[in-house]
C-alpha cells in the first residue's frame, strides 16, 4: 500500500497535523471538517473525533493550500470538489453560487470531506483474462479509482499495448515534484488538466494507444467521446457510478454506451471493496 501521506498533512492546519498523523497514517479513509464541530477521522472500523472545533480559517487554509490558487482548481470547485496534491479529493459544501441555472462555485464553504488516496498494488489480480473494453462500476467510496489504477498497470505491464490515461482530476496517477506518486506501469502515458472529452481526442490523435482509461463517466459528452474512441479500434477502461449491472443499465446517461455495446466486461465492486465480473452481453 502506498499513500502520498505527507501531501495530505501539508494541506491541514498546523494544529491538527500531529493528531491526524497519529490516528490515521495507515488506516484513514476520510477526514471531515465541519465548521464549529470537531474534526472527524473515519477508518474502515471506527470514527475518531479530535478535541478542538474547526474554525472558518481552518477550512479556508485547507482550500487555499490544496488548490494552490490554480485556475484548474477554481474550475473544479464549481463541481463541488478540489483534487489536492497526492490525489486526495476534497468535497465541499456551503453556499452554492448559481448562474443561469448552473452551479458555478461555492462561496462560504462550511464543510469539507477529504478522501484519502491510497494505492494497493495487486488488487486487480484476476482481470488479466478480461480482453476488450472493461467498465468498473460501484457505489461512491467503493474503490473504483483504486481498482482502475491497478487494472491499468496490468494492461500496461503484460504486453497488451500502450495505455493512455486521461486523468481529468489528477486522481488516478497524482504527481508530486518528484514525479508520479504511484507506479503507472511500463507502457502508460498520462494526460491531465483537461476534460475527458478533450483528452480522449488528444491521445487518440497523438499517442497511438491500444487502450484509453478514464475515471468517472458522468456526462453525455463523456459517453460520446468514448464512442468515438471505440470506433477507432481502441479498447476502453473506465469507471461509473452504479450499484450493480441493472442499476447501470437503467441510467439514461449511459444509454449510448449500451446501444453501442462498447464494453465487453463489467467489474462490479461491492461496498466492502471486493469485486466480481460479469459479461456485459451474452
Amino acid at each position: 500500500m502506498k499513500c502520498a501521506w505527507d501531501s495530505l498533512i501539508d494541506i491541514l492546519p498546523h494544529w491538527m497535523r500531529q493528531a491526524v498523523d497519529k490516528h490515521g497514517s495507515q488506516t484513514l479513509q476520510e477526514l471531515r471538517l465541519r465548521l464549529h464541530q470537531r474534526p472527524e477521522l473515519i477508518t474502515s472500523t471506527k470514527c475518531t473525533f479530535l478535541d478542538r472545533p474547526v474554525q472558518l480559517e481552518d477550512i479556508q487554509f485547507c482550500i487555499n493550500t490544496a488548490s494552490r490558487y490554480s485556475p484548474w482548481a477554481a474550475q473544479t470547485i464549481s463541481h463541488g470538489y478540489i483534487t489536492a496534491p497526492g490525489g486526495h479529493r476534497i468535497g465541499l459544501c456551503g453556499q452554492a453560487t448559481v448562474s443561469e441555472g448552473e452551479m458555478v462555485g461555492i462561496r462560504s464553504p462550511n464543510s469539507l470531506c477529504i478522501r484519502i488516496s491510497r494505492d494497493f498494488s495487486g488488487i486487480a489480480k484476476g482481470t488479466e483474462t478480461l480482453t476488450g473494453s472493461v467498465l468498473i462500476i460501484g457505489c461512491p467510496g467503493s474503490g473504483k479509482t483504486t481498482l482502475l489504477r491497478d487494472l491499468i498497470r496490468i494492461r500496461s505491464n503484460t504486453g497488451q499495448g500502450c495505455v493512455s490515461v486521461v486523468d481529468e482530476k489528477g486522481e488516478i496517477f497524482p504527481t508530486s515534484p518528484q514525479g508520479f506518486c504511484f507506479d503507472t506501469g511500463v507502457r502508460t502515458d498520462v494526460l491531465t488538466g483537461c476534460t475527458k472529452a478533450q483528452g480522449i481526442e488528444t491521445v487518440l490523435r497523438n499517442m497511438g494507444p491500444s487502450a484509453i482509461a478514464v475515471d468517472e463517466i458522468t456526462a453525455s459528452e463523456d459517453c460520446e467521446a468514448l464512442r468515438r474512441a471505440c470506433w477507432c479500434g481502441v479498447d476502453l477502461i473506465a469507471t461509473a457510478h452504479a450499484g450493480d449491472k441493472q442499476d447501470f443499465m437503467n441510467r439514461s446517461v449511459y444509454r449510448p454506451l449500451l446501444d453501442s455495446k462498447l464494453f465487453s466486461h463489467l467489474v462490479i465492486l461491492r461496498k466492502d471493496k471486493s469485486w466480481y465480473t460479469e459479461r456485459m452481453y451474452i
